[in-house]
């Protein structure tokens, strides 16, 4: 891994028989995820829009208000339009921000540009297409034994030599 100047943490558990999950991530929230037939939570891949809105809205919002514009109310709408093939990667995200007040058009354009093209790390990951993905495993099972190990990274470095972790079984 480079040296990066944030991680990230979340962590998912499994709540119950169904497909329900807890996500945790790194500042201590939760949020419930699960499929059509539980229907107790957001899907994972509505997250990736909703990231994606709520990624730009935070800029462009601090942008506009730096620049004292009077935005009376705000919202950001995402559409992801998915594969119809597994895995359903997203093929494209519409994203439109809705603005009310006395807002200058030329500042309402520069801050979505600036959000897009220089803060958003969420869009700026989707758009580039740079994001390694490593897949890897940790299995205890019930007597206690503990195997880990590398199964696959996707992205553009596929090629990459997949470290074995520390302690693992080679």
């Amino acid at each position: 891994m480079e040296n990066d100047v944030a991680t990230k943490t979340a962590s998912v558990t499994l709540d119950g028989d169904g497909l329900r999950f807890v996500g945790r991530v790194g500042s201590g929230h939760a949020i419930v995820l699960d499929n059509t037939e539980g229907d107790t939570g957001a899907r994972p891949a509505e997250l990736v829009p909703l990231a994606l809105a709520g990624c730009t809205a935070m800029d462009v919002i601090s942008i506009l208000r730096k620049k004292r514009q009077d935005v009376t109310s705000y919202e950001v709408r995402a559409s992801g339009v998915q594969s119809e093939e597994h895995p359903n990667e997203f093929r494209r995200i519409d994203v439109v921000h809705v603005v009310e007040g006395d807002v200058d058009v030329a500042a309402l354009e520069r801050a979505i540009e600036l959000s897009a093209t220089k803060y958003c790390s969420v869009g700026s990951t989707l758009a580039t297409g740079v994001t390694e993905v490593h897949h890897a495993y940790q299995l205890r099972t019930r007597s206690g034994e503990e195997s880990t190990g590398h199964v696959l990274v996707m992205g553009p470095h596929q090629d990459v030599a997949v470290p074995t972790p520390a302690g693992a079984a080679s």
